[in-house]
């Protein structure tokens, strides 16, 4: 790589988001982590720093407006301006689209605040430095679920719907300012937050009906992303990938 680049990773605490840290400082990335819980971030950017990469802790609620704002100001005064975001962060709440305990509001407005509304605010808030450089590589993690609609998390296959379209749109438009936007969409991962659903009976009945009967790990997503941020993508923009191990055909 002819010079550092540095990337923004959000939800980068732990699980996919702790992974694709791993990756990005791996090639030598400089990675700003970002998360809700400053210890874990700070945790991971001090495994990456013990490695031998560049690498910065910043608390980052997507959720909260102000706290974009304060993360973005943070990772420009630590590591200077963003090349690369990675966003991440997330949340997948299991309920019906009308929840007994009348609570359909808050479960949409939580998941389209956190899940789209915060992976906009965070591209729009660093679209100016990317734009006056004329150089930027978003990716979005959506879902296979943006997709395809699953059983009992059907608001937020909505949410992830949303992302892919804002990642269409964000490409139609600001493609023109050498900012290329694109979103990965995995399939069922194996991670530290949902690791034990596997070992039930549930889970094991779910993983059974998957094309070939397995769940992914973090780094099943490492190729797709690196390709996706690489120089030798400047013609790839406003792609969908899916990495799902054929879930989605």
């Amino acid at each position: 790589m002819e010079t550092r680049r540095i990337a923004l990773v959000s939800g980068a605490g732990r699980g996919i988001g702790a992974a694709i840290a791993r990756e990005l400082a791996r090639a030598g990335v400089g990675v700003v982590v970002a998360a809700r819980t400053l210890a874990e971030c700070e945790r991971l950017a001090d495994e990456l720093r013990q490695g031998g990469a560049a690498a910065w802790a910043v608390e980052l609620d997507v959720g909260e407006p102000q706290s974009i704002a304060r993360a973005v100001a943070r990772a420009r005064e630590l590591a200077g301006e963003v090349d690369w975001l990675v966003n991440n962060a997330g949340i997948a709440v299991s309920a019906p689209l009308v929840p007994k305990d009348g609570s359909a509001d808050e479960l949409y407005e939580r998941h389209l605040r956190i899940n789209f509304h915060g992976a906009r605010r965070l591209a729009e808030a660093l679209l100016p430095a990317m734009r006056a450089r004329k150089y930027g590589r978003i990716v979005n993690v959506a879902s296979m679920a943006g997709l395809r609609v699953l059983g009992q998390i059907g608001v937020y296959c909505m949410s992830k719907a949303a992302v892919i379209h804002m990642t269409k749109a964000m490409a139609l438009e600001w493609g023109r300012f050498g900012i290329n936007v694109n979103a990965i969409c995995p399939g069922y991962i194996d991670t530290e937050i949902n690791h034990h659903h596997w070992q039930t009976d549930a889970g094991q009945k779910l993983m059974q009906m998957l094309p070939r009967k397995r769940v992914g790990a973090p780094q099943d997503l490492d190729a797709v992303l690196m390709m996706l941020c690489a120089n030798e993508s400047h013609f790839v923009n406003g792609a969908v990938i899916a990495a799902d191990d054929g879930f989605g055909v």
